[in-house]
């Protein structure tokens, strides 16, 4: 697999200060930076060449880059789903547009600032987008797109955690894990949201010693609304809801 890692230089602000107690409590804290994870499905059961999948892919794209690239340090990264998910990221991408302070500037001076910084992380963010859109858009011929392994992002997704920054997870996928050695449910999915809970809180437990409670996940399906619940079952989603939140995320949602 090709790996992409585009790896910028950021500077590292190092600021001693002497101030009483009293004055250090004006101090405002830094704002946090965003750290986004994609996870794209590259397995059978995910065709990204249909035109409604593809419309609505490409445009949940635009919009998570639109929304969370805004400042130097914003951190993208791309990972597959698959057979190996832990170990498949093939993009990485850091934010170098800073947006400057604009307290103390004149008129004219706060134009141009907002002027140039809005055509620096424009440049940026349609790059990034591009360079996604690619990567979503390959094919996967390999036998790794035989198995579908959502839980194997758990670790990517507590390595990424810290307290400099906000992360999110958007899940590119139809969630229908499916490994030879776990869950498959193409073989067996749960048939009601109290087998859901029942699996997802059994199979979970294997990955208790992660602590998820400062992400944030969207699972982006690839069904159309008139889709039946056969294929766009609600009991999986429901499962991954409580897998999720088991593992501390408080906000888990569906598109």
């Amino acid at each position: 697999m090709k790996i992409l890692v585009i790896t910028i230089t950021l500077s590292t602000f190092l600021i001693s200060c002497g101030l009483s107690e009293k004055n250090a409590t004006k101090i405002k804290e830094p704002a946090k930076n965003n750290h986004i994870l994609l996870f794209f499905d590259k397995t059978q059961s995910v065709d990204i060449s249909k035109a409604f999948v593809k419309n609505k892919y490409e445009g949940a794209l635009k919009n998570i880059i639109d929304k969370n690239i805004n400042t130097v340090g914003d951190i993208l990264e791309i990972y597959y789903i698959h057979e190996n998910t832990a170990k498949s990221k093939c993009m990485s991408m850091v934010t170098r547009t800073e947006k400057e302070t604009t307290e103390g500037l004149n008129v004219t001076d706060l134009e141009a600032s907002e002027t140039n910084y809005k055509m620096s992380i424009g440049k940026e963010r349609k790059m990034i987008l591009t360079m996604a859109i690619q990567k979503m858009s390959e094919k996967n011929t390999g036998t790794s797109n035989l198995e579908t392994n959502v839980s194997a992002s758990v670790p990517v997704l507590s390595a990424a955690l810290g307290a400099t920054k906000n992360v999110m997870a958007y899940y590119f996928s139809d969630m229908i894990e499916s490994v030879k050695a776990g869950r498959d449910f193409h073989k067996m999915a749960p048939n009601s949201h109290d087998q859901a809970q029942e699996w997802a809180t059994k199979d979970v437990e294997s990955k208790k010693l992660f602590n998820l409670s400062n992400a944030t996940i969207t699972m982006i399906l690839p069904f159309e609304p008139t889709s039946s619940s056969k294929e766009n079952n609600p009991n999986v989603t429901d499962y991954w809801k409580v897998y999720f939140e088991a593992l501390g995320i408080k906000q888990v949602s569906e598109i």
